[in-house]
């Protein structure tokens, strides 16, 4: 399995190229729809998400109602397609991709490095999870995800289970599930959009009915939390990714840490504790999957930072362009969407299967076989 994304922020469409999906899965164009719609959502995001659809169009691959085997092609038309009308940029932002960029593709514009780098692309991305989730989900396979601090603000901790988050987070300003928490977040949102600042945060993504085993330990680039702490990673503005209790485990000594083993007749194999994140050696161990992103501050500022123009040299401070003071709470949705997509690609690296009857079967013999170890 795998996906390719195409596009510029300001130009005509973006474009994703799914591929590997097996044939069978039913799509239900209107859940694809509600997950780009969660992603334009959020205290604190910027005038854009007011007038951007984001209707996804399906292209090719599915026919139906389910998909065929071959290629899904999908397209989201920009409303702003307006990235030949747009200045020239030459005073690039501290912390964005746009003077490496420029150095890098030997651009005097920066404009042709921040189109495409853009957060904007990210849209693309959520329609492919939404994609990966209808291939998971008749799998027993779900993914949720709820913000859990948002600039200097943490909310307390919760047991949050999938059902919960998307019952409580969705709706709330800011997918969060501290009440408390919450006002105080709006406040610092507040105080930052009239200083012209940002703020970051922490997003949780958890997925459950994961079975054990998916990834390995016999190589590095097989591990799969190594794989998904990479996939969180590449979110625009990610800077650190915590795997269960990966943060504070370091702090503690061994028996606080290790997640005992336990057996039943009912249950099988389980844990009482789940401090691993569901991971143990690069494998699952088919507890809920806990995966953090750490976002920091965003780099276009309204009160924008010192910086130095491209040709001249001259100190300056850096261009301005249209942004958001956070985008914690559409990055959790982007997260779930980057799980699903390296859950649904591990799940048909271990069981194979050209439709998904055939996948199914696999995992369902795969899971009796499990139960009775």
């Amino acid at each position: 399995l795998r996906f390719l994304t195409a596009g510029e922020s300001h130009g005509v469409c973006l474009t994703a190229i799914l591929e590997g999906m097996p044939a069978g899965v039913p799509i239900d164009p209107g859940a694809l729809q509600r997950e780009m719609r969660r992603r334009q959502l959020g205290y604190g995001r910027g005038p854009r998400m007011q007038f951007e659809a984001d209707a996804v169009a399906l292209e090719s691959g599915i026919r139906r109602g389910k998909t065929l085997g071959s290629p899904i092609a999908l397209s989201i038309a920009n409303k702003d397609a307006s990235i030949d009308r747009l200045p020239v940029v030459t005073q690039p932002r501290p912390g964005h991709a746009d003077l490496t960029g420029a150095l890098k593709y030997d651009h005097r514009d920066v404009r042709n490095v921040l189109e495409r780098a853009s957060a904007r692309e990210t849209a693309a991305r959520v329609a492919v999870g939404a994609l990966c989730k209808q291939l998971l989900s008749p799998l027993g396979i779900e993914l949720a995800s709820h913000v859990i601090a948002l600039g200097p603000v943490r909310a307390k901790p919760v047991s949050a289970t999938v059902r919960r988050l998307r019952a409580k987070a969705d709706p709330t300003p800011l997918r969060c599930l501290d009440p408390a928490a919450t006002t105080r977040m709006m406040r610092a949102i507040d105080a930052a959009m009239k200083a012209g600042d940002t703020l970051g945060g922490v997003f949780e993504v958890i997925a459950e009915g994961v079975p054990p085993g998916l990834g390995s330990y016999v190589h590095y680039d097989r591990r799969l939390d190594a794989i998904l702490g990479r996939a969180i990673l590449s979110i625009h503005a990610v800077k650190a990714v915590e795997i269960g209790d990966g943060v504070l485990g370091a702090s503690l000594p061994g028996s606080k840490v290790q997640d005992e083993i336990f057996y039943t007749r009912a249950k099988g194999f389980h844990r009482s504790q789940n401090r691993s994140g569901g991971f143990e050696g690069g494998m699952t161990t088919g507890e809920p999957l806990i995966v953090r992103g750490y976002l920091k501050p965003l780099s276009t500022l309204r009160r924008p930072l010192r910086s130095v123009e491209l040709n001249t040299k001259r100190r300056v401070v850096a261009t301005v362009e249209r942004s958001d003071v956070t985008t914690v709470p559409a990055a959790g949705v982007i997260g779930e969407a980057m799980a699903a997509f390296e859950l649904a690609r591990a799940v048909l690296e271990k069981f194979g299967g050209d439709s998904l009857r055939e996948l199914r079967r696999n995992l369902d013999g795969y899971r009796r076989q499990v139960r009775r170890f």
